[in-house]
């Protein structure tokens, strides 16, 4: 395994600047966002596709400080129901195969997207809930009329341009969602569709990463990895339950919040992960992805990192002298 960050924590600085702070902090590879909801701080893939140039100079930022690209992250919603949306998410995507083309990488990591319930909506609608018989006559419309259709065209595309793991996060909000959503997309469109396993964002849903990760695991279905935790708010989660609409803002009135690494769950949880990890055969990145309110940006990365330098697995498995 190998200790990765998602760049956008440190998006107020430059790429040069955020390299070498990384690689001096131990850090091994990179995630960076080229589009979509992570922006494009370090990344434009239109300037690098059209600029030979300035393409070979990314590049080189990223070797001088013995750094790996671990993904190209676009994450959006390209089956909006607005259409002048779900293209702008769409096109941010394309790009960001075509970069990764031209940088030997083939891993994006990226939502499934979200479209209406109906042809004739504007707004996304996340169904989460099988009655009234509405709702599964939406969710049959939103799968078979628009999220299958899309990932197969979208998938095809990839592949020809070397790009054979869409790394799907498993998000509330979006159709793919949990494991059983993931696998059945994957089931309708190919083993090209993995996760981008965020553990965050299935504690609050009461759903365990490990049980997961082994489901998962038996597919080869974990593309990549987010490490980033949760914690879960006792009092507020009895009174009001996991869906919380409160703002992120709010930490002491919501039933959850994000946060770094170690500060929602102590060591044993992400031990047990990174040792369910290496048993369903996965020893890529682990990247860390801060999104901790009650932290800056730099502070949680730090603690992060310390966190997980001790906790990775980084050499591969040992001879078994003792069987």
């Amino acid at each position: 395994m190998k200790l990765g960050t998602f760049t956008v924590v440190l998006g107020d600085m430059g790429l040069e600047q955020t390299c070498e702070f990384l690689a001096k902090n131990g850090v091994q590879m990179v995630e960076i966002g080229c589009g979509g909801y992570p922006g494009q701080a370090h990344c434009n893939p239109k300037e690098l596709l059209q600029d030979e140039a300035k393409l070979e100079q990314f590049k080189k930022v990223i070797r001088d400080h013995q750094l790996e690209i671990s993904a190209l992250s676009c994450h959006g919603n390209m089956i909006h129901p607005v259409k002048e949306i779900a293209k702008s998410y769409d096109d941010d995507l394309t790009d960001a195969i075509l970069l990764a083309e031209k940088l030997g990488i083939n891993v994006i990591n990226t939502f499934s997207g979200c479209p209406g319930g109906s042809p004739e909506d504007k707004t996304p609608n996340w169904i989460t809930c099988p009655w009234p018989d509405d709702f599964l006559h939406a969710l049959d419309y939103q799968w078979n009329e628009v999220l299958i259709p899309y990932w197969k065209q979208k998938v095809a595309f990839a592949k020809e341009h070397g790009v054979n793991k869409i790394a799907l996060e498993l998000h509330p909000g979006f159709l793919v969602y949990n494991t059983k959503t993931l696998l059945r997309l994957r089931k309708e469109v190919g083993p090209e569709i993995g996760a981008n396993f965020d553990p965050s964002h299935l504690v609050w849903q009461g759903m365990d990463p490990c049980t997961c990760i082994r489901e998962l695991g038996k597919e080869g279905a974990i593309f990549h990895f987010h490490a980033k935790d949760t914690k879960i708010d006792a009092a507020n989660t009895s009174l009001n339950g996991v869906l919380d609409t409160t703002h992120y803002a709010e930490e002491i009135n919501r039933s959850w919040i994000f946060r770094a690494v170690g500060y929602g769950q102590g060591e044993d949880y992400w031990k047990a992960i990174l040792s369910e990890l290496r048993m369903a055969g996965y020893d890529y990145v682990i990247s860390i992805e801060h999104e901790d309110s009650l932290m800056t940006g730099r502070e949680g990365l730090i603690k992060a990192i310390k966190c997980l330098k001790d906790l990775l697995i980084y050499e591969p498995k040992g001879v078994m002298f003792w069987a």
